[in-house]
């Protein structure tokens, strides 16, 4: 019976790291998601990478590189707060910060999506809301 338990144990151990681990590769994901997002934004605006992404003309791109700057800065620190809970060494106080930043995310999506357009929510909510989903699993 004792032997039957132990190897229980194991396995739930197991069970616990393969979801943990799970949720900070999409956490990461979702972190490296957002600083692509940053090098668009920021540098690629009126690029022609950034012009078919944005689905933008080089007029509209000029006038609004500004603006679209400002936004690639907030995605870097979407950035640095996960890549924070995911080096962060404090387990619990971890989990809090990735779960902050996850729903930073998720409400940025959901806003992008109700004001610009709906896939927003598929390439930036989607993800973060499978990682928290994660998260609270693990």
């Amino acid at each position: 019976m004792a032997a039957m338990l132990a190897s229980t144990r194991k396995l739930t151990l197991l069970g616990e790291l393969t979801l943990n681990l799970i949720a900070n590769v999409l956490v990461a994901l979702v972190a490296a998601l957002h600083a692509y997002f940053l090098i668009l934004e920021m540098f690629l605006w009126d690029k022609p990478t950034g012009l078919k992404v944005f689905r933008n003309t080089p007029e509209k791109a000029e006038i609004t590189k500004v603006l679209a700057a400002n936004q690639g800065l907030y995605n870097g620190f979407l950035v640095a707060g996960l890549i924070w809970g995911l080096v962060q060494g404090n387990p619990a106080f971890a989990f809090q910060i990735k779960v902050f930043f996850l729903l930073c995310v998720i409400v940025a999506g959901a806003y992008g999506a109700a004001t610009v357009s709906t896939r927003i929510l598929i390439v930036q909510a989607m993800p973060a809301a499978f990682a928290l989903v994660a998260l609270f699993l693990a």
